[in-house]
Order: structure tokens, then sequence, then C-alpha cells
């Protein structure tokens, strides 16, 4: 077999996009997961639970740090691999690819702020 310079795109496009649904996919779960134990924390007053808030935002940091990686390498894909795709359908890409990244700074932003006394 040939490895020709289209199918390394695909095959490097498919790694790519694997792991950039895993990621964040994880990643909005875990903040999902971490804002309820900070309910819990607040509501019982217990310190004990912020051992759980630490060892989860280092996760966070983790996954979220992996998920942006990913989706800057995606982007570029797009413009470069899927050229007629991404010309054709960019007016709806361009805003959805813009909403991720908009929210996933703002929430990562958050939970960083909020849980990095680790760092």
């Amino acid at each position: 077999m040939a490895l020709d310079p289209v199918f390394l795109s695909r095959l490097q496009f498919g790694f790519v996009i694997s792991f950039h649904i895993i990621f964040p996919s994880f990643t909005i779960g875990l903040g999902a997961w971490l804002a309820t134990i900070e309910g819990a924390r607040l509501a019982t007053g217990t310190r004990s639970i912020g051992v759980y808030l630490t060892s989860g935002s280092r996760c966070f940091a983790l996954s979220f740090g992996m998920g942006v990686v990913t989706g800057i390498v995606m982007a570029f894909q797009f413009g470069t691999n899927w050229s007629v795709l991404a010309e054709r359908t960019g007016s709806i890409q361009g805003p959805l690819l813009g909403y991720e990244a908009f929210n996933s700074l703002y929430v990562g932003g958050d939970i960083f702020r909020r849980y990095a006394a680790w760092a």
C-alpha cells in the first residue's frame, strides 16, 4: 500500500477528530461534576471535599489542554485538507467553531480561576 499524501492526511484527520470528540466531551462532563461537588461543599461546609476539587481540576486541566490542542489542529485541517467543504459550509462551520472556542475559553477559565490553587 502506497502512503500517498491524501491517505496520510485523512488518517491524521481521523486521529485528530477522534481525540477532539473524546477530550471536550469528557471536559464538559467533568466541569459539571466539579460544579456539583462545589455545590455540595458549599451546602455542607465540609472542607474535605476540596480534595476532590483539587484532583478533579488537575484532570480537567489535562483534558482541557488536549481538547485545545486537537481543536487548533482540527480547525487548520478543515481549511487545508477539506477546503471545498470549508468553502461551501463555511457559514455554518465558522459560527459553530467560534461558539465552541468562545465557550471553552470562558468555562475553562472560570474553572481554572476557581480551583487552580495547586498551580
